[in-house]
């Protein structure tokens, strides 16, 4: 078991500035200026309390979402209990990839069901770039792979096959981003949102993630706002307001893919970060994708 952490610099949701869509690829003047934003930003979080909390404990609040729908939540603090001056901060906009499938991430602090891995808990900050703030109340989705390759909502699809010649071997040859449905079953395993609490810091449970055919180990992460959410704990509506890929440093990648049950998966060699074509892109501008990793022991990362 251990802890990761991270900082996401999202948009304050306006007409003027918000996420505009799915299948929008931002110009590149947008994405430089969303940039200069987030730099400026996280000049601030060094201003942020660096105290930790001495024990993991339950607490209760009262967490508001869009559309005036209010609801209870009973949820584990989270291990940091401000974000801290030391994190990764995401690039304002990436891919979200072929394996999102809204209608699988439930809202919930525990997303492994299942799924056997080394336990990781994701301690992430938001900061609102208009006001270099943190941001109360942001809906946090992550889904990614298991500790062998596979997504749910898409386990037909093998990931020893590279993403070409799956589509190939589907027949498909209009495939768009976001939009081609490509999925095969409905588990939902290693998907989950968490709203941000006060202080803009929200934690979800999950295993390290493992790897498929031409990606770095990576984890999808996407900013809401202004959202609400059905009796299933699905999303309704929101402004998706940052969409990004948090990664790990290669040390740990090696020494977790070394223990079961990542090392039996053999049918293909992992892709490191320098060989990964989306890293480079998330690690531009100064960007540090890679999250800060502390073992529960304080010594030992496969051993928790």
């Amino acid at each position: 078991m251990f802890y990761s952490k991270l900082l996401i610099t999202a948009l304050a949701a306006s007409t003027a500035i918000a996420h505009p869509g799915p299948h929008v690829i931002l110009p590149r003047a947008e994405i430089q200026r969303r940039s200069d934003m987030a730099k400026r930003c996280a000049e601030h979080v060094a201003s942020f309390n660096r105290r930790r909390m001495a024990k993991r404990a339950m607490q209760k609040r009262r967490e508001g979402s869009g559309h005036n729908s209010t609801f209870e939540i009973t949820t584990e603090a989270p291990y940091y209990e401000t974000i801290q001056n030391d994190t990764c901060v995401l690039t304002p906009e990436v891919t979200r990839g072929p394996y999102v499938w809204p209608r699988s991430q439930k809202l919930r602090q525990d997303m492994t069901e299942d799924q056997v891995g080394v336990p990781l808990w994701l301690d992430v900050g938001v900061l609102d770039m208009a006001t270099c703030e943190p941001l109360p109340n942001a809906l946090l989705d992550f889904w990614h792979c298991n500790a062998t390759g596979s997504y749910s909502s898409f386990t037909h699809l093998s990931p020893n096959t590279p993403f070409e010649e799956l589509l190939s071997e589907l027949n498909i040859t209009n495939y768009d981003s976001g939009a081609t449905d490509l999925h095969t079953d409905n588990t939902t395993w290693l998907r989950g949102m968490w709203p941000t609490n006060e202080n803009g810091v929200m934690e979800m449970k999950t295993i390290f993630p493992g790897f498929y055919a031409e990606r770095a180990i990576h984890i999808h992460v996407q900013v809401h706002t202004d959202w609400s959410v059905r009796e299933n704990g699905t999303i309704v509506a929101s402004d998706t307001v940052s969409t990004g890929q948090i990664y790990f440093d290669e040390e740990i990648e090696q020494r977790i893919t070394g223990f079961e049950p990542y090392v039996s998966h053999t049918e293909i060699n992992r892709t490191t970060n320098a060989e990964d074509w989306y890293f480079s892109q998330d690690s531009e501008g100064g960007y540090s994708p890679i999250v800060s990793v502390v073992p529960v022991d304080g010594e030992d990362l496969t051993r928790g």
